[in-house]
C-alpha cells in the first residue's frame, strides 16, 4: 500500500521574508512579535485550508505503453547475422518493450473529467488514476492538444467525485501566493508553496503555444499535470515544466494559465480535438531599427512580413509591411501574444485590428479562419539582418535554374550567393540561397534595379530589405560596420 506523504515546502526566500517581517515589527518586541506570530499563523492556516480542500481532487496518473526497439532492428538486421542464420533472420519483428510514466492531474467535474498534461498521457495504451484514498481506476482518453500540452481524461464511477474550482488566471499578479499539489517522484499528495515570479513567459521552447505562469513553488518530475492554486483554493494553472540543470527543482517552474486551458478543455470535451483560429500572416517583432524604417515612434507592435494568399488577412486587406498594434482594443505585446490570441479565437469570429500603415493608423476588421491541418510555425521570432556590398553580401540575378533549385519559381528578386565571414550579414544569420525581393521598400528583379534601390535610400549607411527564405519572407534592417 502506498504511503501518502503530506508535507508543505516553503522556499528559503519566503522564509527569510517572513522572518524579516517578524524582526522588523515596530513597537515593543514582545507585543509586536505576538502580533506577527498571529499573522504567520493565519497565513499557515490559509495554506492548510487550501491544501485540505484541494487534495481530494488531485490524482496520481500512471501510464503504460509499448514501443519497438529500434536499436534491436539496426543491430540484428546487419548482413553479418544473415550470413550465419539465413535471410529469414532479418525479417524477425523487433521485441516490444514496456514503457511506464507517471504524473499528476485534478478532477474538474463530479462525473470524473480530469485535466492533466498531454506529455503525461501521450501515446498511452493504459491510463490508471489513483485517487486520494489510494483507489485505482482505469481512465479513458477524451482528447489531447499537443500544441498547448493539455489533455483531458475521464474516469467512470457510480459516486460523485470531489472537484477543485477553476479560477481566473487573468487576475493573477506577480508576487501572489500560489500552492502546487502533485506527486513528485511518486510521493503522493505533496504540497509546495511559493509566489508568482512572472507572467506571460513565452519562447521557453516547451510548447508551440506558450504563455506560462512562472513560480518558485517547488515543481519536480511527477508534478506535471497537477494544479497550481491561488490562496482562495482556485486552480489558476496546470503545472507543466521546470527549469533545471540537474533534473530537480532549481527555483523556477512553469504552469499553463487556466484561462488558456478552459477553452481547450471545452473543445476537447465536446469534440475530442481543438480547432484554432488562423489569420494567415508571417510576423516578426519590431526592434528599434525596424521601427525607424517604418516610421514608428517606438519599437512596438508586430510587423507583417508576409500575407498568405487567399487567407483571412488578405481578404480583410492586411498588407506586407503593416504593423499590428492592437487586437480587440488590447495592445499586442509580441509575436507570441498575437499567435496565442488568434489561436484561441474561434473560426468565423470577427476581430478588430489597429494597424499602422505608412505611418498612419487604421482600423481593420478580420473574420478569423480555421487553422489549416498542415499549419506550421510561421512566426519569425528573431529578425535577421542581411548585407549588400559594404554589408558583406555577394549577389546574383535569379535564373530559372536557381529558382527551381531554391523553390523560387514564379518569383522575382536577387539571390544571395555568398556571405562574408564576420560580416554584418554573417553575424545576423543571413545565408546564401536567400532571395532579396525588396530594397528600401522597392521591388528588385535585377542587379541594376538593386543598385538603383540602394541609391534611393535616405541613409547611405543603412538599408531596409525584404528577404525570402523558402515559403516566407521577413524585413531586415542592415547598417554598415
Amino acid at each position: 500500500m502506498q504511503t501518502s506523504v503530506n508535507r508543505i515546502f516553503i522556499p528559503g526566500s519566503v522564509l527569510l521574508f517572513l522572518v524579516a517581517l517578524l524582526l522588523s515589527a515596530p513597537g515593543s518586541w514582545a507585543k509586536s512579535a505576538k502580533s506577527d506570530v498571529e499573522i504567520l499563523n493565519q497565513t499557515a492556516q490559509a495554506f492548510t485550508r487550501v491544501a485540505k480542500q484541494a487534495k481530494p481532487a488531485v490524482v496520481h496518473i500512471s501510464v503504460e505503453s509499448t514501443a519497438s526497439s529500434t536499436n534491436y532492428e539496426q543491430f540484428f538486421n546487419h548482413p553479418f547475422f544473415e550470413q550465419f542464420f539465413g535471410p529469414q533472420f532479418r525479417n524477425q519483428p523487433p521485441p516490444k518493450r514496456q514503457q511506464r510514466g507517471t504524473g499528476s492531474g485534478f478532477i474538474i467535474s463530479d462525473d470524473g473529467y480530469i485535466l492533466t498534461n498531454n506529455h503525461v498521457v501521450e501515446n498511452a495504451e493504459k491510463i490508471t488514476v489513483t485517487l486520494a484514498e489510494n483507489q485505482k481506476v482505469e481512465a479513458r482518453m477524451i482528447g489531447t492538444d499537443p500544441q498547448s500540452d493539455v489533455a483531458l481524461i475521464k474516469i467512470d464511477l457510480d459516486e460523485k467525485l470531489p472537484t477543485v474550482p477553476l479560477g481566473d488566471s487573468g487576475r493573477l499578479e506577480v508576487g501572489e501566493w500560489v500552492i502546487a499539489i502533485g506527486n513528485p517522484f511518486g510521493l503522493s499528495q505533496t504540497v509546495t508553496v511559493g509566489v508568482v515570479s512572472a507572467k506571460g513567459r513565452s519562447r521557453v521552447g516547451i510548447n508551440e503555444y506558450e504563455n506560462f505562469i512562472q513560480t518558485d513553488a517547488a515543481i519536480n518530475p511527477g508534478n506535471s499535470g497537477g494544479p497550481l492554486l491561488n490562496i482562495q483554493g482556485e486552480v489558476i494553472g496546470i503545472n507543466s515544466a521546470l527549469y533545471s540543470r540537474t533534473g530537480g527543482y532549481m527555483g523556477i517552474g512553469f504552469a499553463i494559465p487556466i484561462n488558456m486551458v478552459k477553452s481547450i478543455e471545452d473543445q476537447l470535451q465536446k469534440h475530442g480535438k481543438v480547432t484554432r483560429g488562423w489569420l494567415g500572416v508571417a510576423i516578426q517583432d519590431v526592434d528599434e531599427n525596424l521601427a525607424e524604417s517604418f516610421g514608428l515612434k517606438t519599437p512596438e507592435g508586430i510587423l507583417v512580413s508576409e500575407v498568405t494568399p487567399d487567407s483571412p488577412a488578405q481578404k480583410a486587406g492586411l498588407k506586407q509591411g503593416d504593423v499590428l498594434i492592437e487586437l480587440n482594443g488590447v495592445k499586442l505585446k509580441d509575436v507570441a501574444d498575437l499567435r496565442n490570441r488568434i489561436a484561441l479565437t474561434m473560426p468565423n469570429s470577427k476581430v478588430d485590428l489597429i494597424v499602422i500603415r505608412d505611418g498612419k493608423s487604421m482600423d481593420i476588421e478580420v473574420t478569423i479562419g480555421e487553422q489549416p491541418a498542415d499549419f506550421g510555425n510561421v512566426a519569425i521570432k528573431t529578425p535577421t539582418n542581411n548585407i549588400l556590398g559594404d554589408y558583406g553580401i555577394s549577389t546574383q540575378e535569379l535564373t530559372d535554374d536557381l529558382a527551381e533549385q531554391f523553390g523560387y519559381s514564379g518569383r522575382q528578386g536577387i539571390v544571395i550567393s555568398e556571405v562574408a565571414p564576420d560580416s554584418a550579414a554573417a553575424r545576423s544569420g543571413l545565408k546564401s540561397g536567400q532571395l532579396i525581393e525588396e530594397v528600401n521598400k522597392i521591388k528588385v528583379g535585377s542587379l541594376k534595379e538593386l543598385e538603383a534601390a540602394i541609391a534611393q535610400g535616405m541613409d547611405p549607411n543603412r538599408v531596409l530589405l525584404r528577404v525570402r527564405s523558402g515559403s516566407f519572407s521577413q524585413y531586415v534592417v542592415l547598417r554598415k560596420n
